[in-house]
């Protein structure tokens, strides 16, 4: 029995570090199937036909949700294909100036790049209806552009585009800023463009503020995820970065999120940033059987293999190291792997505690009791020690590391001391030796980056919570065992 509707969470709802504007996701307590039929919500192109067993549905559960993510809007659009193409038009200098000398095809390619965004992979589903748009946006039935989860979740590495890999290039405070002054300059502009300057999006390209739009979005909501426009908005001061994780290693977890308060086996905590007001609390709630679908789709997703050449001899003895110091916490691999699903205590893993702090035990005990956490039936870790220690499997390829995104190459994760301050990726190069992005580093950000959108291509680790310190666990390993190491984590 579901509680009265008038019970109020006691919270707020909120997630963790998975996903921006992206994440629309969404559920309800009918049965499943009758669902999919009411609804025909499991007949995107060559799917499974609702009508079918649930067996079969099941069978293409991953299909689905992969086609759904791709071709059904759970949010409002952003822009059109036509302000989309003029947006070099308010870019700073030399960038303003160059794409105007550009042909229109290169100034798309410009465009794209600027922003993190990606062609689509060959056998994208999507059809004629999503021809020509990038994997982080999909084209809804007025012509207009509507953000979905790829956004975040997926990016590119070495130049190739993986769905489920972090995007490490997304833009999302750039775009923002180019749109809302495009739009600014015509006198067409929405109450979003006006939100999105006063709440940052992220101050660093590749990472996203992403908590703290589960608590903004769920400060309106009840525990029913109805909208309650007379419930008062949050405290929004500790606000800070995070970077997505890998698609591919939850379904090894028991629990997501850095912190690890939701189960895995809850689809609908990946509801929380459709919360926006265009969508009623029924409507989300109508949901419930598309992110099902969209679950085993992550589930199903495996890591990429490292592509480039590989010590074997060497990495066979960075294992026995591996084994030794750092499988406690990230398991083991291989044949007989194991994974220990550990919460580090916060004091012990020493990284930064910006996104541990953001959360307390009432906002967390407020989702456990809501419809998302299916009123306190699926499980909730109401007061984690600290952050979850990952699977490590494709390591190799979702660098930056940490949850914050803060060290750019494994060999740094080894090598506390040479962590740097400031750095700034190459679009595509890739760091064999060091294990991860090719870049350039900086004591400190050079005088001459003054516009606030070039800032956010380099990464500031003094900035509040994107913080490079903790995780001093190497240490305990000499110079010649770091390497092999470093070797080892190639192979997962």
């Amino acid at each position: 029995m579901n509680p009265p509707r008038n019970k109020i969470a006691r919270g707020i709802f909120l997630s963790a570090g998975v996903i921006v504007p992206a994440i629309v996701f969404t559920l309800s307590g009918v049965n499943a199937q009758d669902k999919a039929k009411a609804q025909g919500i499991a007949q995107p192109h060559g799917s499974a036909s609702a009508s079918g067993s649930e067996e079969v549905l099941e069978d293409k559960a991953a299909q689905v949700g992969f086609e759904l993510l791709l071709t059904r809007p759970y949010v409002n659009s952003e822009f059109t294909d036509e302000l989309f193409s003029n947006l070099w038009k308010v870019w700073e200098e030399p960038a303003r100036t160059e794409a105007e000398r550009a042909t229109a095809e290169e100034r798309r390619e410009m465009t794209l790049r600027r922003y993190g965004l990606t062609a689509r992979p060959d056998g994208t589903p999507g059809g004629k209806s999503q021809h020509g748009m990038p994997l982080q946006y999909l084209r809804n039935a007025d012509n207009e552009w509507v953000v979905n989860c790829f956004s975040c979740h997926g990016g590119k590495v070495a130049g190739q585009i993986i769905p489920g890999l972090p995007n490490s290039h997304f833009a999302m405070q750039t775009l923002w800023d180019d749109v809302r002054a495009s739009r600014f300059s015509t006198g067409d502009f929405s109450l979003k463009d006006l939100a999105g300057g006063v709440l940052p999006m992220g101050n660093s390209n590749g990472t996203t503020n992403a908590v703290i739009f589960g608590v903004l979005l769920g400060a309106r909501r009840d525990i029913h995820g109805d909208l309650d426009m007379t419930r008062p908005l949050p405290d929004l001061l500790l606000h800070h970065d995070v970077d997505a994780p890998p698609w591919w290693n939850v379904k090894k977890k028991k629990w997501m999120y850095a912190d690890g308060f939701v189960s895995t086996e809850n689809h609908r905590s990946l509801i929380q940033f459709a919360m926006g007001p265009e969508n009623s609390g029924a409507k989300l709630r109508s949901w419930n059987r598309d992110f099902e679908f969209v679950m085993a789709y992550i589930k199903s997703l495996e890591p990429p293999s490292y592509p480039f050449e590989i010590d074997s001899e060497l990495a066979a003895q960075g294992e026995r190291h591996f084994n030794q110091v750092c499988a406690e916490c990230h398991g083991t691999y291989g044949e007989k792997e194991t994974y220990p699903n550990r919460h580090v205590p916060i004091e012990e893993i020493g990284t930064d505690r910006a996104r541990y702090d953001s959360l307390t035990p009432q906002h967390r005990q407020a989702f456990a009791e809501s419809w998302f956490a299916d009123y306190g039936r699926s499980p909730v870790v109401t007061e984690p020690e600290g952050y979850l220690a990952p699977p490590l499997d494709g390591v190799w390829a979702s660098a930056p590391y940490f949850h914050n995104g803060a060290v750019p190459t494994l060999w740094h994760v080894m090598n506390i001391q040479q962590r740097p301050a400031v750095w700034k990726r190459t679009e595509d190069g890739y760091d064999t030796e060091r294990v991860g992005l090719e870049v350039t580093e900086f004591e400190t950000l050079p005088a001459n980056v003054t516009d606030a959108r070039v800032k956010r291509t380099y990464f500031d680790t003094g900035l509040f919570g994107k913080s490079a310190s903790g995780h001093d666990f190497p240490e305990q390993l000499t110079p010649e065992q770091k390497r092999a190491v470093l070797e080892y984590l190639k192979t997962l």
